[in-house]
């Protein structure tokens, strides 16, 4: 009944957009150097007073149930924007049994969620809201809470000329979230010739490219391909992947291959934050992952030495942007 309520309401929303948002007052956000242009929707471009409201939002706990926990409660800004914890924690403790992704450059990826539940970010708001495990919040409650604040009331109308509802909610949100950029590491001032890698670090760069084989999988200026696979891993059988969304037995144990930029801040790392640190990844791939049903060919014993492993490590360490840019 949840999921059916919350289609008719996207349904509702899309017939709606179009008719709020040519506004004057749309803004640009600046991307990296190297960077494709930051893809917003016609449906839901940006403007300072949109991003603000969907800035406070993303920080009040007043959208969860108990209004205990906010969306930066699972996306810390310091750890660019991921969860340090091994899953995510919602309301009265409940554990769910994802790491929550880091969420910088968002608005690049074409699904959202480890197994590409959701397509668009305004969608994916509404997940983590109304999940018992997350924040377990009533819609309605929700909205009658937003639209008791006056603060809030003004802002939604000052920006959606109307008071609080489901698709302005999520636009703000998602509007927000599209801010969050950043791509300005040590490897972006070495592609530009501003600076040197160390003897370390230029041999995790030419293994990364080579005979580790890890850019077949992690390419392009986000490092990732943004393809579902499985990269060796014995999973649950409580969390099939890609599985869940496609119900397809090829897909399972499939997942999102992550972007690997600020890789050095997101521990802990795979879909379940089964792993500590990035030596425990390194040495996953060198030994050819775990033989799990469907792992990816690709995944194959690397017999690397130690020096060669810390040298993959020094490498995706200068992969950590120093600023990470959110809001207008």
């Amino acid at each position: 009944m949840r999921v059916a309520i919350i289609a008719s309401l996207l349904l509702l929303a899309g017939c709606e957009l179009a008719a709020v948002e040519d506004r004057p007052e749309v803004e640009a956000v600046a991307v990296p150097q190297g960077f494709d242009p930051l893809p917003i929707p016609v449906s839901n471009q940006l403007s300072v007073a949109k991003v603000q409201l969907g800035e406070r939002l993303f920080h009040d706990p007043i959208l969860s149930s108990d209004a205990s926990i906010s969306c930066a409660s699972c996306h810390h800004a310091d750890r660019a924007f991921a969860d340090p914890r091994r899953v995510s924690v919602g309301v009265g403790g409940r554990t769910g049994i994802r790491n929550s992704p880091s969420l910088v450059n968002v608005a690049y990826q074409r699904e959202l969620f480890w197994d590409g539940g959701s397509f668009t970010l305004e969608d994916q708001v509404l997940a983590p809201l109304t999940d018992e495990r997350e924040m377990n919040a009533d819609l309605g409650e929700v909205l009658r809470r937003l639209t008791a604040d006056s603060s809030y009331a003004n802002a939604f109308r000052a920006v959606f000329y109307r008071g609080p509802d489901i698709p302005s909610l999520t636009q703000a949100i998602a509007a927000y979230e599209r801010t969050i950029v950043s791509g300005g590491s040590r490897y972006d001032r070495w592609q530009s010739g501003a600076t040197t890698l160390s003897a370390s670090e230029e041999l995790g760069r030419k293994l990364f490219f080579g005979k580790a084989g890890c850019a077949s999988c992690h390419a392009g200026f986000l490092f990732t391909s943004g393809e579902y696979l499985n990269n060796g891993l014995l999973h649950a059988a409580a969390d099939s992947g890609r599985a869940r969304i496609t119900l397809e037995s090829v897909d399972a144990g499939r997942f999102k291959v992550p972007s690997l930029r600020n890789v050095g801040l997101t521990a802990p790392y795979m879909h379940d934050g089964r792993f500590s640190s990035l030596d425990e990844v390194v040495r996953h791939y060198d030994a050819g992952g775990e033989g799990a049903p469907n792992q990816d060919p690709r995944v194959q014993a690397l017999h690397l030495s130690g020096a060669e492993r810390q040298a993959i490590i020094d490498f995706l360490s200068t992969l950590t942007d120093e600023v990470v840019h959110d809001g207008m």
